[in-house]
């Protein structure tokens, strides 16, 4: 299952399978009404400038002619970025690999540290991956329009 940079062609592919993961993995978290309001099919012109600016990774998987997860380096903010993976592929090490792939993006460019907003549903995937809670916060969503719980994660590299 190679990781590999995305390319902005993939970009509405890429939203779809951002807004799968989080419907499906962030129900229990959010109300439906706001989850719904996070995730709209219309893809913001903002996305593709995102693949275009930063080190956006996405991993296939075998059957699979389009990419299965994705996930980002945000280079202003030196944070891991949307790292989602579809429904289906879960527990299958994808999100794994992106984030290696993240991590080792951002050594490369001289990064020492990490951070990231995490959802309450992904925040065990992350501890396990080095990351160590700073603190819970109210993360605000003008996308939702409502104010997200999450916690705000560090690793150091």
């Amino acid at each position: 299952m190679p990781v590999r940079r995305a390319t902005p062609d993939e970009a509405e592919a890429l939203w779809n399978i951002r807004n799968q993961a989080i419907r499906h993995g962030c129900k229990n978290a959010y109300d439906a009404q706001i989850v719904m309001a996070w995730t709209p099919d219309e893809m913001p012109a903002g996305y593709r400038k995102a693949i275009i600016d930063n080190p956006f990774f996405v991993a296939q998987t075998q059957g699979l002619s389009t990419p299965a997860a994705t996930g980002f380096l945000d280079l202003k903010n030196g944070s891991v970025e949307a790292i989602f993976t579809l429904p289906e592929f879960e527990g299958k090490g994808l999100a794994t690999q992106i984030l290696a792939a993240i991590k080792a993006e951002a050594n490369s460019r001289g990064f020492t540290a990490l951070t990231l907003a995490s959802t309450p549903n992904a925040f065990e995937f992350y501890k396990r991956n080095g990351f160590s809670l700073v603190k819970e916060s109210l993360y605000r969503s003008e996308m939702a329009d409502a104010d997200l719980r999450c916690m705000e994660m560090r690793c150091e590299l």
